[in-house]
């Protein structure tokens, strides 16, 4: 399989050969608790809104926050706007406000670009009425993490309730450029709550930043979240789409022990179809990945980690796990290089202190 150099480079197709917070005020923030049923409350606890936690946050998101606009997108026309796009490319550079784009019901065909001058948007659909944002765009036509039928640049990105997918057929690993995006994120400080994020091979490129995903749902066969990205995932969904093949959670792209990149993901769920998906491989010399606390149906290959065939790789990478539960969370055959983490060693993944999250992290918008 070819190697991929950063996550902003191309990411090289699967080839037959692979066998392959109290809002967060300070360091000793509430650690994440071990009983599912208390993680909203949790939530609610930890990131209070934005009048009580005023005090905490960046100055620019107060700013942002204290005068926010509303505009509409409906493809009936009975909003501001008939197109997300369009909606976007209303927003001025150097935007310093709050601007919450609510997006009506049904299907929007759209590449959407959130360019880095375009700071505190806010994409909100309907929980009852999930707009869906869809594109066919791989890597043959658009290289690959520009195939993203999102893709968001700018900082403090808020997304609720929308479902984000490429509709790019499954890849065929016999031939190139299949790898098809659904959503890149490479702006810093991104939350996004109660989306569904759909592909194959890469669905997301959780690309650079702070980055948080709440009760999300990933889809997807193949690294379908790869890149160097520092994200928690919590209570999400991470579907695996097998078809007899193997398939690939996670490839951080942690390239030295400096970089402080890595993905968390604490009470989430591994379903899905097939027998033999690893939760990470090492495509980088030092990728960072844990799960805790979550939930791995039969589809985990019993080894859990793959080194990508380098062997050297086995003395750097982070692969941990922290008391999960299922029949794909067994760790008797674990590759020697995974990490079965104590209770003191897990407690950095398992707080919003990991993403930095109390000058930023806000609850989800609601309307």
């Amino acid at each position: 399989m070819a190697r991929k150099t950063t996550c902003i480079a191309v990411h090289a197709a699967l080839t037959t050969i692979l066998l392959v917070a109290t809002s967060v005020i300070s360091d000793d923030a509430t650690p994440i608790p071990a009983d599912k049923s208390q993680v909203n409350s949790w939530f609610q606890n930890n990131v209070k809104s934005f009048a009580a936690r005023k005090g905490t946050l960046d100055p620019a998101l107060v700013k942002a926050e204290e005068a926010p606009k509303v505009i509409t997108v409906s493809k009936t026309g009975s909003g501001n706007f008939k197109t997300i796009s369009d909606a976007v490319n209303s927003i001025p550079a150097g935007n310093t406000r709050r601007v919450i784009v609510r997006i009506g019901g049904g299907q929007f065909n759209e590449k959407i670009t959130v360019p880095r001058t375009k700071p505190f948007v806010t994409f909100y659909g309907s929980p009852s009425s999930m707009p869906t944002l869809t594109y066919s765009g791989n890597a043959a036509r658009y290289g690959t993490v520009d195939s993203a039928t999102l893709i968001v640049f700018s900082d403090y990105f808020t997304a609720a309730n929308i479902i984000i997918v490429n509709s790019s057929p499954r890849p065929d690993p016999r031939q190139k450029g299949g790898q098809a995006l659904a959503l890149r994120i490479a702006g810093d400080k991104a939350a996004l709550y109660n989306c569904k994020i759909k592909g194959f091979q890469d669905t997301v490129c959780d690309d650079k930043g702070n980055h948080f995903f709440k009760d999300c749902y990933v889809e997807g066969s193949v690294d379908f979240i790869f890149g160097s990205g520092k994200s928690l995932y919590l209570n999400t969904e991470l579907h695996v789409l097998g078809d007899g093949g193997i398939t690939v959670i996670t490839a951080q792209g942690r390239q030295s022990a400096s970089e402080n990149t890595g993905f968390s993901f604490v009470h989430c769920r591994v379903t899905g179809t097939g027998d033999d998906t690893y939760l990470g491989r090492a495509w980088m010399s030092r990728p960072s990945v844990v799960f805790a606390y979550t939930t791995m149906s039969s589809v985990v290959n019993a080894a859990g980690w793959s080194d990508n065939f380098h062997p050297e790789r086995d003395s750097t990478v982070y692969f941990g796990e922290y008391k999960n539960s299922g029949p794909g969370s067994s760790l008797s055959k674990r590759a020697k290089y995974g990490k079965r983490l104590g209770d003191i060693e897990a407690k950095k993944f398992l707080s919003l202190v990991y993403i930095k999250g109390s000058s930023w992290l806000l609850p989800p918008p609601s309307m």
